[in-house]
């Protein structure tokens, strides 16, 4: 079927085999532990026009990849599909979560100077790691939401108009749960520098989107071509917790 595109309502596409779901959701899954790994708790800074420091999250630079990816996954293979590899990724947070934990606890043999600062960087606290589960799980499927829905409302047109839209809403979420959940209090945050990170991260976020808009296009229409359909949410249950067919 290469070169042919098919449409499918309803779940349809869920029920099939596709060639490259499993290379996207490995991707999607890369993406978002190595994003919350290194880049997720440290804050870095531009300097404005007038010497005026505006701070970011420094995992902004490329956490908002997973939610590209997540938009071709919606947009290529159905909310249904979508919805099977974010319990996915959200799995393999807690996976991370849970061996941080136990490796950072673990004594460190005699005269190994590291344990202070590995700490440092893994040893994040479970008030992070819970904001970070709840802000990705919310994020992702609002966004996946979202563009399922303006896609049925368009009629598959408009495709730059969803992936933003949707990136809105679901990166609006994302930060506005992650940054005041995880470190709202906490020394070195605070509240004015705290919400300038959470305006930050979805302004960028928002931008990445728009700026690699191109890629998502080209990359949708390989992957239509090469898989042969375009699925159209039409009958889906749209409930994060149902059974996907």
């Amino acid at each position: 079927m290469n070169g042919q595109t098919r449409r499918i309502d309803g779940q349809a596409g869920g029920r099939r085999h596709f060639r490259y779901l499993d290379y996207v959701m490995a991707a999607f899954v890369a993406i978002l532990l190595l994003s919350n790994i290194i880049g997720a708790s440290k804050p870095s800074f531009i300097t404005l026009p007038g010497g005026t420091e505006w701070s970011f999250g420094a995992g902004v630079l490329f956490f908002p990849v997973s939610y590209i990816i997540g938009d071709v996954l919606t947009e290529v293979y159905g909310y249904a599909n979508a919805r099977r590899v974010i319990w996915t990724g959200f799995a393999a947070l807690i996976f991370m979560a849970f061996m941080a934990a136990v490796v950072v606890a673990l004594p460190p043999a005699s005269g190994w100077p590291g344990q202070e600062a590995y700490e440092f960087v893994f040893g994040n606290s479970w008030r992070i790691v819970v904001a970070s589960m709840l802000a990705f799980w919310a994020g992702e499927f609002a966004n996946s939401f979202v563009l399922a829905k303006m896609k049925l409302i368009t009629g598959g047109r408009f495709l730059w108009m969803r992936t933003i839209g949707s990136t809105i809403v679901g990166q609006g979420l994302d930060s506005l749960i992650f940054y005041p959940l995880a470190f709202y209090g906490l020394a070195g945050w605070p509240p004015e520098q705290l919400m300038q990170v959470v305006v930050s991260q979805w302004l960028i976020k928002t931008c990445w989107e728009a700026a690699l808009t191109p890629v998502t296009y080209a990359v949708v229409g390989f992957l239509k071509r090469r898989e042969g359909v375009d699925v159209y949410d039409t009958d889906t249950d749209f409930s994060p917790f149902a059974k996907n067919t």
